[in-house]
């Protein structure tokens, strides 16, 4: 079992910045090979927004080329978005994957619970 803990959301004026921090834990990870960040507006699809692989390389989403920025502490399994210049379609939920393996048998592919991000004009 894997347990994803995420916070850093809120509300935010249009410009301003946020992070979001995702903290993976349970006794069975033995690594950790992608982490990302998705979000889902209300009445639209959830969308890829960011993700990092276990050697450092990134993707991103057009819409936030530039101005968002995802990293990882892999001594504390945590991945991190940084979002700066934030704009009102940036409003949605956030969710945190991780895909990685356990210690003995298997992968996991884990979600957070989401968290709300609203930017007002």
């Amino acid at each position: 079992q894997v347990q994803l803990v995420e916070s850093g959301g809120g509300l935010v004026q249009a410009g301003g910045s946020l992070r979001l921090s995702c903290t993976a834990s349970g006794s069975s990870i033995d690594s950790i090979n992608v982490m990302a960040w998705y979000r889902q507006a209300p009445g639209k699809e959830r969308e890829l927004v960011a993700r990092i692989f276990d050697g450092g390389s990134t993707n991103y989403a057009d819409f936030v080329k530039g101005r968002f920025t995802i990293s990882r502490d892999n001594a504390k399994n945590t991945v991190y978005l940084q979002m700066n210049s934030l704009k009102p379609e940036d409003s949605a939920v956030y969710y945190c994957n991780i895909y990685g393996k356990f210690i003995f048998m298997g992968n996991f592919d884990s979600w957070g619970q989401g968290i709300q991000v609203t930017v007002s004009s």
